[in-house]
């Protein structure tokens, strides 16, 4: 008994390599308001953005004189999440503390 088979050849091209982009970077910013204690914000920027007690008192008294401060560059998602972490922990403790992200400048 004969069996009859087709054969099919498949012809592979080879992909061309794409250049990956890096994906956009925002840095999550602290804005300044005359209520929030300072010992807060710099609990805040050592639990949220894992500042030492030394970066996270720059960053907070940058804050203080220049009316904002940058905590940290990441991706999106990432610095969507910080944001929202610290407008928790102030709603929390009832604190005006402000936090926003925008596009980080390209460097």
């Amino acid at each position: 008994m004969a069996t009859n088979t087709d054969i099919q050849r498949d012809t592979v091209l080879e992909r061309e390599k794409e250049a990956l982009k890096p994906p956009p970077m925002y840095q999550v910013v602290l804005l300044n308001d005359d209520y929030t204690p300072m010992e807060f914000v710099v609990n805040v920027l050592q639990r949220v953005f894992d500042k030492t007690p030394e970066e996270a008192s720059h960053i907070m008294l940058k804050v203080h004189h220049e009316g904002r401060g940058v905590c940290g560059i990441y991706t999106r998602d990432i610095a969507a999440t910080r944001v929202e972490m610290v407008r928790q922990l102030a709603r929390a403790r009832q604190h005006p503390l402000q936090c926003i992200m925008e596009p980080a400048p390209d460097a």
